[in-house]
């Protein structure tokens, strides 16, 4: 059973957020209309900027179904299309994001004659031109689109993005063509959608607007920089609902920049002035990882009133950390460059650190920059992407670190398989192995 919303709000979300959250969802209703008056539109995959700033260009309006599955979660619309899913064949521990997104379309195409559902929130989804699939981190990824075919006449690019293992990378060479092969790559997509849709990339506006997502990812990455600090000026909840302008380019970009920047200064007041309140008491300091119980978000509030308070999440959300891009001027290599930077900037250290996992690095650096004192850790029984490498970043932080973890199962989307009476009874117990590793890491010289 979910937690109810109506429950008593314990977290106090920033008020640059609401204005943000605000353009974010006039995003989803704008690109309803604009494509119901005949613009062309996308399903994408979450691609981490590399088609989205293309499809940004060339004025082609995208919906994200991953992104759009955490709104049906969280509406309390799941079960419905999960329902219509399940009369296809599909397994229950299939990824929750494509039975949700395969229901949806079945029952848009086969019961709705090709309009959106009744039951679908924020304007639904209406049909694409094409789908773009991420050829890397999803086990369903390519297939899930490919099976989206069997109710859209809409063509598949699979979108390549390279992520080799620690070791590998240091090979010689690697890098430098990794980026070829991706400017390369992303020239062909280009002239995919040219020949498909019968329009011309501006290259100009390109170059304008690969600028515009540098910018807004660099007051994004300094925005969760302010984070580190005591006590933490933004809750989790405010992370997750203020991400999709950087992680999905959603809304205008340069309304974008102006909402990251106006939250950059209201944390930055709250931290130069030492101002508490985000909960009523910090009392531990967490990570979150990896993908949240979109429909039971509630939870959060309740381990709030226990003085809980998640001052960053799992590897998969935040920018690119900010690089240097000034000996290049071509618009596709700064792009591609600076996009790449967000899965290839931890590998440095974590050759030094002898730590064999690109992913498991960075948990270790959130660890200790952030000065956690446990992890809450969420495996899906449908996503194994997203679970397979928990045990080794919760051993990770305890071998190293002397940090705890509480690993509890659930599900993005499935409220039938989490169990928040079981978090909560799990909690008081967990806050005492807490305050013990607190003292064994003062008597081993960290400073947390």
């Amino acid at each position: 059973m979910a937690v109810k919303e109506e429950r008593k709000k314990v977290i106090n979300k920033l008020e640059t957020m609401r204005p943000l959250r605000a353009k974010v969802n006039q995003s989803y209703l704008d690109s309803f209309e604009a494509i119901k008056a005949g613009k062309p539109a996308v399903w994408s995959m979450v691609n981490f900027w590399l088609a989205d700033t293309i499809f940004k260009a060339m004025e082609i309006e995208v919906v994200y179904p991953e992104n759009y599955s955490t709104l049906v979660a969280g509406s309390g619309m799941a079960q419905t299309f999960l329902d219509a899913a399940d009369t296809t064949g599909l397994p229950s521990h299939l990824c929750g994001y494509s039975r949700v997104i395969i229901g949806y379309t079945k029952m848009m195409m086969e019961d709705m004659n090709g309009e959106v559902p009744a039951e679908a929130p924020m304007g639904g989804m209406p049909k694409p031109r094409m789908l773009l699939a991420r050829v890397m981190a999803c086990d369903v990824g390519l297939k899930w689109f490919q099976a989206l075919g069997r109710y859209l006449d809409a063509p598949v690019w699979a979108l390549e993005y390279p992520s080799p293992g620690v070791k590998e990378f240091f090979a010689e060479g690697y890098y430098e063509r990794t980026i070829a092969f991706m400017v390369q790559h992303l020239k062909e997509l280009v002239a995919f959608i040219e020949g498909l849709l019968g329009k011309k990339m501006d290259w100009d506006k390109f170059a304008e607007t690969v600028e515009l997502v540098i910018e807004l990812n660099g007051i994004w990455h300094e925005i969760n920089m302010l984070r580190k600090a005591r006590p933490g000026p933004m809750h989790c909840r405010d992370f997750y609902s203020s991400m999709p302008p950087s992680l999905f380019l959603a809304g205008e970009l340069r309304d974008s920049i102006k909402c990251y920047q106006d939250m950059y200064k209201e944390m930055k007041e709250r931290v130069d002035n030492h101002i508490a309140g985000i909960i009523p008491e910090e009392k531990y300091r967490l990570m979150f990882a990896e993908l949240p119980p979109w429909h039971s978000l509630g939870i959060f509030d309740s381990l709030g009133e226990r003085g809980w308070n998640f001052v960053i999440e799992g590897y998969g959300y935040h920018p690119p950390v900010p690089m240097d891009l000034s000996a290049y001027k071509d618009p596709l290599q700064r792009l591609v460059r600076h996009a790449l930077n967000y899965f290839f900037y931890p590998l440095d250290s974590a050759v030094k650190e002898n730590v064999p996992s690109q992913i498991g690095y960075p948990y270790l650096n959130y660890i200790r920059e952030y000065k956690v004192d446990g992890l809450l850790l969420q495996p899906l029984i449908s996503c194994r992407t997203a679970s397979s490498h928990i045990p080794y970043v919760a051993a990770l932080a305890m071998e190293r670190i002397k940090v705890p973890s509480l690993i509890v199962e659930g599900d993005i989307i499935d409220l039938r398989l989490f169990d928040p009476e079981d978090l909560m009874r799990k909690a008081e117990p967990f806050e005492e192995v807490m305050d013990h590793y607190k003292k064994v890491r003062k008597e081993e010289g960290f400073d947390w």
